[in-house]
């Protein structure tokens, strides 16, 4: 079984929609939606829930006010400057300032401070008519986008291995943080799809670095080529120069945003459409190489 990870430097390259078409094409796979912090590949996908999981985030603390004395240790020693006095001398926690190191636990002489886990993120086991989706949704504010990621593609993966799959196929978050990297550790391939505009191929070479320290196998793809093709042959250029595979350069075509409106991919909507013969080959590619 082979992992695969679609990434993107920045968003609105058009990664959702070139994983969404992979998903016609591609054989004997769960699906898996990396992008928790704002998830979309269900609105194409339109999953069937059939197991729904609480992923207990960060830790809040919280001021019992019959506990309080009033002593203001846990807000002179809170280095977030989350803890506040209220009208009658005694203090609260700001949640959207609480960073969950629950100092103010440890030194409050009242035992008046105690903490929990937030139940505001959520993961899901879903059918769909490509196969399984495991996918997620976080809660406004909310932090471990990381965690909740790895715990994601821990369970894609628990049932690929059960149902026998041959592949994940992750579509990953954009750009280089926290749940980038837990969508690149252990995965066998990454797939970067780059728009050409001067901050897409900027930000498609930071990610490139990142992938790289990976060692793993990098494939790109250049989506909507045709809008700035002296930029496209910038990207090609700089593929040629880092020695990574550059798998197919996608037209711009009003026919996705029509297939999209209507809850399908290019490849459903229009199988015979040049983009959906691009994203056959774009498969066929990745597929013979990553094993």
């Amino acid at each position: 079984m082979k992992e695969i990870v679609v990434l993107s430097g920045k968003g609105g390259t058009g990664k959702t929609s070139i994983t969404a078409a992979l998903a016609s094409v591609a054989e004997n796979a769960v699906f898996c939606d990396n992008d928790v912090d704002a998830a979309d590949l269900h609105l194409i996908f339109s999953p069937k829930v059939k197991e729904s999981n609480v992923f207990l985030g960060a830790w809040l603390a919280e001021i019992d006010p019959e506990k309080c004395t009033g002593c203001g240790i846990c807000a002179d020693k809170c280095r977030f400057e989350a803890i506040h006095p209220n009208e009658e001398g005694l203090f609260s926690v700001n949640e959207f300032q609480c960073e969950g190191c629950r100092l103010c636990e440890k030194v409050c002489p009242a035992d008046a401070i105690s903490s929990m886990q937030s139940d505001k993120n959520h993961w899901f086991i879903s059918e769909t008519r490509f196969g399984t989706l495991v996918h997620a949704r976080m809660g406004p504010g909310e932090e471990n986008s990381g965690k909740l990621v790895a715990e994601v593609r821990k369970n894609a993966r628990t049932i690929a291995e059960a149902e026998g799959r041959d592949y994940i196929i992750n579509d990953g978050p954009p750009g280089i943080g926290c749940a980038v990297i837990s969508s690149l550790t252990g995965a066998d391939a990454a797939l970067l799809v780059i728009e050409p505009t001067k901050s897409g191929l900027h930000d498609a070479a930071r990610l490139l670095e990142l992938i790289q320290n990976f060692g793993i196998k990098v494939y790109a793809l250049v989506n909507k080529f045709d809008i700035n093709e002296e930029v496209t042959t910038e990207i090609e250029e700089f593929l040629t120069t880092k020695d990574v595979p550059l798998l197919a350069k996608i037209p711009f075509d009003k026919t996705v945003v029509e297939a999209m409106t209507v809850g399908k991919n290019i490849v459903e909507y229009a199988p015979d459409n040049s983009i959906s013969n691009k994203m056959k080959k774009v498969w066929e590619k990745v597929s013979e190489r990553v094993y």
